[in-house]
């Protein structure tokens, strides 16, 4: 399919001020919420890395003869790192149980090494908190999926997809028992029981650096794909359902910095270097990460990369453009 210069610039437009205020809204939702409840905060959203969308607040419960909580909300995702396009509707909203951690420590030191004592918090019991806060503010349009509790949106909010978790620690590369030397993740545990970490901080941060170090052609680059895998879904591509939107994010992202600066000014041309460059090294696909730098693609699925090759096939084939 043939795409013209102007559709391609209209593909690469940012988020918009509007949609950026109700990424603060669904913020807000959640915080409502959660202040319904004994959670205080002090009224200070800020954002996790500056020129983003990933607004972030943290919150408290000090419970008397109980357990006391902090908490950390931030927007995540496509909203956080502006690289969302109008047929991503929801917000992905983090809510970590910041007071207690997991972690994974070097072969042969433990936990109690570092001095370090046990919780008796849990990830399920702390997701069923945070449904039922929700529920009870909002009487209608709660879900509970596998990792998320999804609340439908309105005129003054989009839709916020919640996700309960806590926060994760690897002390792998620390040799000196430093409690403050580790890598920070989230750990999200699913009701089919299986355990996920994720790195959606990195995922921001890098994505900030790749902009820059593209001349601010990678998020522009990462929203035509988007837009355009989103028309090939329309025509039927099943490759297109087979790749998620921090799928397409992890592959540009690792496509280098020089790909970018070939044609700097020309999106029809930009766009056509770095396809040809996914098509042409598809059978590397095990050696690239995720946008976090941390995981390797295939991490946490291992049909990820044939599914990667057969929309890059198909993305190769169907982007043409106007000369």
């Amino acid at each position: 399919m043939k795409f013209s210069e102007e559709q391609l610039k209209r593909f690469a437009a940012p988020i918009s001020d509007t949609e950026d205020q109700k990424c603060k809204n669904a913020l807000n939702m959640v915080r409502d919420a959660l202040k319904d409840m004994g959670y205080a905060d002090d009224n200070d959203i800020k954002t996790l890395y500056p020129d983003t969308s990933s607004y972030a607040i943290e919150m408290r419960f000090n419970a008397i003869g109980g357990n006391s909580r902090t908490i950390k909300l931030f927007v995540q995702g496509s909203y956080a790192n502006r690289t969302n396009i109008t047929a991503e509707s929801d917000v992905d909203l983090a809510v970590v149980l910041e007071s207690t951690f997991w972690g994974e420590y070097p072969l042969g030191i433990t936990a109690q090494s570092y001095g370090f004592t046990d919780s008796s918090d849990n990830l399920p019991a702390f997701k069923n908190d945070v449904e039922a806060l929700l529920r009870r503010k909002f009487s209608y349009g709660v879900t509970r999926h596998n990792k998320s509790i999804e609340v439908k949106g309105n005129t003054y909010r989009v839709d916020a997809d919640t996700v309960p978790c806590g926060r994760f620690r690897d002390y792998r590369l620390d040799t000196g028992r430093n409690s403050s030397n580790y890598t920070p993740g989230i750990r999200i545990q699913p009701d089919d029981g299986n355990i996920i970490i994720n790195y959606p901080e990195q995922h921001i941060a890098n994505g900030i650096q790749k902009n820059k170090d593209t001349g601010y052609l990678f998020k522009k680059m990462v929203r035509i794909a988007k837009n355009i895998r989103s028309i090939m879904e329309e025509q039927n591509y099943q490759s297109a359902k087979g790749v998620s939107s921090f799928v397409i994010e992890s592959l540009l992202w690792n496509v280098p910095e020089d790909v970018y600066k070939k044609y700097p000014s020309i999106y029809r041309y930009s766009f056509d270097e770095v396809i040809r460059y996914l098509y042409e090294n598809k059978d590397r696909l095990a050696l690239f990460h995720e946008i976090n730098g941390i995981k390797y693609l295939n991490a946490d699925d291992i049909s990820r990369l044939d599914k990667c090759r057969s929309f890059i096939d198909d993305l190769h084939h169907f982007f043409e453009y106007d000369i």
